[in-house]
C-alpha cells in the first residue's frame, strides 16, 4: 500500500489540525466609553467644564464606598503578612503605575517602613514614572521578570493597578504572584475584569466613563489613588504605626517633620517642649521612644526595649511598661 506523498498537498490538508479560532474581542472598558452629551466640552465656558469635572470627581467617593468590605479584607490579609515580615508590593503601568510607586514612596518617611517593605513596580522601569515608555505595558515578560528579581514570598502581596483591568503587564503580575504563592490583588475600575478574574482578592471601583473619553489619570486615577490611601493607611495603623491619630513612626530627616516629632511628644505626655526635645534627643528623634522616656521614666535603650517586647506598638509598650515587676521571690 502506498503511503501519501509528504509534498501532497491533499494530505498535508488531511493531516494537519484546523488552526483555532481568535478569541472574541473583549468589551470596550467603561473607562473608554464615550459619553456624547460631553461632545462640545471644548466650546464650554472654563467655569462650565471645571463644574462638570468636579462633578464627576464627587461620584468617585461614593464608588469607593461600595468597595470598602473588600478593601477591608485586603486590609486585614496585607496586615497579617507584614506583620510577619512580608511586603506590599504594587505593580502597575502608566498612572496606575506611578500611583503605585507615589504610595510606596511615601511609606518610609510617614510610617518609618523599612527599606523594600513598601515597593513599586511600573511598566517601563523608573524612566516610565517621567516619561510614557510606549509598549512597556503590553509585555507580560517584564512584569515575570521585576517579579522574579523580588523573589516574592507567600508572606509578600502583590496588588495590580490597572483602570481597565486588561493591562497585559499587570494582569501577569497578579497571575505570577499567585504562582509563587504570595497574595494576589487586583485593582479595577472595570468590572467582571480579567485582573481581577485573575487575583485571589478583587477589589472593583466601576466610576463610568471619563470626561475626556478614556483619560483614565481622571476619575479613574483618582479612585485609585483614594484606595491605595486606604490601603495603605490602614494597613500601618493595623501594624501599630500610629497613636490615635498621631503618627508616631515619623521619620524625623527634615526640620517640619522634627517640629511634628515634637508636637507628637508633647500632645500625648503633656510635657513642656524641653522636656519633649530632651526625650527626643536622647532616642535619636524617634518619637515613640522618646514617649516612653517621658511616661514611663526609662531610658533610651529600656524604651527601644519595651517596643520590641510590644511589637513596636507605642499603646502595648506603656501598658507594659505600667505593669510592676515581678521579683525572684514572688
Amino acid at each position: 500500500m502506498e503511503s501519501a506523498h509528504p509534498s501532497d498537498p491533499a494530505a498535508a490538508t488531511s493531516s494537519a489540525a484546523p488552526p483555532p479560532p481568535p478569541p472574541p474581542p473583549l468589551p470596550r472598558p467603561v473607562t473608554e466609553t464615550v459619553r456624547p452629551e460631553w461632545g462640545g466640552i471644548d466650546r464650554l465656558a472654563t467655569l462650565d467644564l471645571l463644574r462638570l469635572m468636579n462633578a464627576e470627581d464627587r461620584t468617585v467617593a461614593t464608588a469607593v464606598t461600595g468597595a470598602l468590605p473588600r478593601i477591608a479584607a485586603v486590609v486585614d490579609a496585607v496586615a497579617a503578612r507584614m506583620g510577619r515580615g512580608g511586603r506590599l508590593v504594587y505593580a502597575g503601568a502608566g498612572t496606575a503605575g506611578r500611583l503605585g510607586v507615589l504610595d510606596a514612596s511615601e511609606c518610609p518617611p510617614t510610617f518609618n517602613t523599612g527599606p523594600g517593605r513598601v515597593v513599586g513596580l511600573i511598566a517601563g522601569g523608573p524612566p516610565a514614572l517621567l516619561h510614557a515608555v510606549e509598549g512597556a505595558e503590553d509585555r507580560p515578560e517584564r512584569a515575570v521578570a521585576d517579579l522574579d528579581a523580588l523573589a516574592p514570598t507567600p508572606d509578600d502581596t502583590v496588588i495590580g493597578l490597572s483602570a481597565s483591568g486588561r493591562t497585559p503587564y499587570t494582569v501577569a503580575a497578579v497571575r505570577h504572584a499567585r504562582t509563587a504563592g504570595a497574595l494576589s490583588v487586583g485593582l479595577s475600575c472595570t468590572a467582571g475584569s480579567p485582573l481581577v478574574a485573575a487575583a485571589e482578592l478583587g477589589i472593583e471601583v466601576v466610576v463610568g466613563p471619563e470626561v475626556v473619553a478614556g483619560s483614565t489619570r481622571l476619575k479613574a486615577g483618582t479612585a485609585q489613588k483614594l484606595v491605595l490611601n486606604l490601603i495603605s493607611t490602614a494597613v500601618m495603623v493595623r501594624l501599630g504605626k500610629t497613636y490615635g491619630n498621631l503618627m508616631v513612626d515619623v521619620r524625623t530627616g527634615n526640620a517640619k517633620l522634627r517640629d511634628r516629632a515634637r508636637r507628637i511628644v508633647t500632645e500625648i505626655t503633656g510635657a513642656d517642649e524641653a522636656t519633649a526635645r530632651r526625650a527626643l534627643a536622647a532616642t535619636g528623634g524617634e518619637a515613640k521612644d522618646a514617649v516612653l522616656v517621658v511616661l514611663a521614666g526609662v531610658d533610651a535603650p529600656a524604651a527601644a526595649q519595651l517596643l520590641a517586647a510590644s511589637g513596636g506598638r507605642l499603646r502595648d509598650a506603656l501598658e507594659l511598661a505600667r505593669r510592676p515587676v515581678r521579683t525572684a521571690q514572688e
